[in-house]
């Protein structure tokens, strides 16, 4: 060991508040004068407290319902897959602007005739729309939703 590396601290006692004025934080303590937050115990109070009045949280108006946090399903329906033919995949629904991003999930629901073979993999299909595709000489495999590419600068 070096004496340029060793870790020093330094020995501070704490400050010893409201001791008199010779101590520099003599009579108020650094508190200010009066009210809540000068007297002993204002910290106990809760989040959102405002001297009682009516909290903040109380006087917001709520909305009504429920919102999840979890993203809905893009649909795309079996009729539009007839303008594709082979794999079929989030990519190459994206692709065929039918979903927004080839990261989302998707969901394919039976609206009219389908007719071309194909392989789809996606995340989710309804299940007359399985049969519409096995009737149509595919097949359906379910798969988890593609994952973004890492950025460069995580990389």
């Amino acid at each position: 060991m070096k004496y340029n590396d060793l870790k020093v601290e330094k020995n501070t006692r704490p400050g010893r508040k409201g001791r008199g004025i010779a101590a520099g934080q003599g009579k108020t303590a650094g508190r200010g004068t009066k009210g809540q937050k000068s007297r002993a115990g204002h910290n106990k109070m809760p989040a959102g407290f405002m001297g009682g009045q009516r909290a903040i949280m109380q006087a917001v108006p709520k909305l009504k319902g429920f919102k999840s946090i979890h993203p809905k399903a893009e649909v795309v329906y079996t009729d539009r897959l007839n303008e594709l033919s082979g794999k079929v995949d989030n990519y190459k629904l994206a692709e065929a602007q039918m979903i927004s991003a080839p990261f989302v999930k998707v969901k394919v629901i039976t609206r009219g005739e389908l007719k071309s073979k194909i392989e789809l993999e996606t995340q989710f299909a309804s299940k007359t729309a399985k049969e519409a595709i096995e009737k149509a000489g595919g097949l359906f495999k379910q798969v988890p939703i593609p994952q973004r590419p890492a950025s460069k600068k995580e990389a």
